[in-house]
């Protein structure tokens, strides 16, 4: 599933190719991805919009236009935002699981795939927008939540570490690849109760959560298998990971073999006795 550095590479790539674009039209050919509108009234909303900005709020994509309203996309497992120019094509298996597309004034498409379709597009007005991510947590990487505000909010859980993390109204954008590797990073037992953890180990978990976000980031994401960014290109992190798959392998650090667990909420985690002991 696309997390923070997937979603943030691909808000970014769709802010600088697409703000400024005119919606001249749109298709819907799998109205069962849609949320909040039909086919219909997302079709009538878009056509003679004109694309203001792409962002990233947690794992949400959103596109503002000028009409008020935001295309709001939840890729979850397969889902993929592509744009098509006027002399590219996109692959026939992209193709064969387009469920909606936009067109622009210049030619251009804008798709979005999906395989499973366990992904959303929503069309929604901005009060409805505020809504949606008010009960969001804080961004990992805002300057703005100090070591002692996580702490904080990890004071009253007696959940997993791990669990807490994937936590969207604690912390936005984290999911189960990055949680294992800040807790390998931070030499942090994943199961351990949040409560547990002193003020110096949530500043720990804090920085290895920044540091692993932004070296993703900077490798445009983690592709294992169905993640592409807006131009169809693959992640580059996947050598990077020291923990998140790579179960049955030596720690790179203190080479005991990483055990692969699905303890904590049915969720893959990957950990060492020996050094998150």
């Amino acid at each position: 599933m696309p997390e923070l550095p997937e979603t943030e590479t691909i808000a970014r790539d769709l802010d600088a190719m697409l703000a400024g674009a005119r919606v001249t039209g749109a298709v819907v050919l799998r109205a069962d991805v849609l949320r909040e509108v039909s086919g219909p009234e997302f079709v009538d909303r878009l056509h003679g919009a004109t694309i203001t900005r792409a962002w990233r709020r947690a794992k949400m994509i959103i596109i503002d236009l000028d009409t008020n309203d935001a295309i709001v996309v939840q890729p979850r497992f397969t889902g993929a935002l592509l744009i098509e120019s006027v002399t590219d094509d996109i692959t026939a298996r992209d193709r064969n699981y387009i469920t909606l597309s936009v067109a622009l004034a210049d030619g251009r498409r804008l798709h979005y795939r999906d395989i499973r379709r366990l992904g959303t597009v929503a069309l929604l007005r901005r009060a409805q927008l505020d809504a949606a991510i008010a009960p969001l947590g804080p961004e990992p990487l805002d300057l703005g939540l100090t070591a002692e505000r996580f702490s904080g909010s990890l004071r009253n859980s007696r959940q997993a570490i791990k669990k807490v993390l994937m936590d969207q109204q604690v912390l936005a954008g984290v999911g189960n690849i990055y949680a294992n590797e800040a807790c390998w990073m931070s030499y942090i037992d994943p199961s351990r109760p949040a409560s547990s953890l002193s003020l110096d180990e949530c500043a720990s978990l804090l920085a290895a959560l920044r540091e692993v976000l932004t070296a993703s980031i900077a490798m445009r994401g983690t592709s294992f298998r169905d993640y592409v960014d807006a131009t169809g290109g693959r992640g580059g992190f996947v050598p990077f990971l020291q923990a998140y798959g790579r179960g049955g392998l030596p720690c790179a650090r203190c080479g005991t073999t990483l055990v692969d667990s699905s303890a904590i909420d049915g969720r893959t985690t990957v950990f060492c006795w020996r050094c998150q002991g």
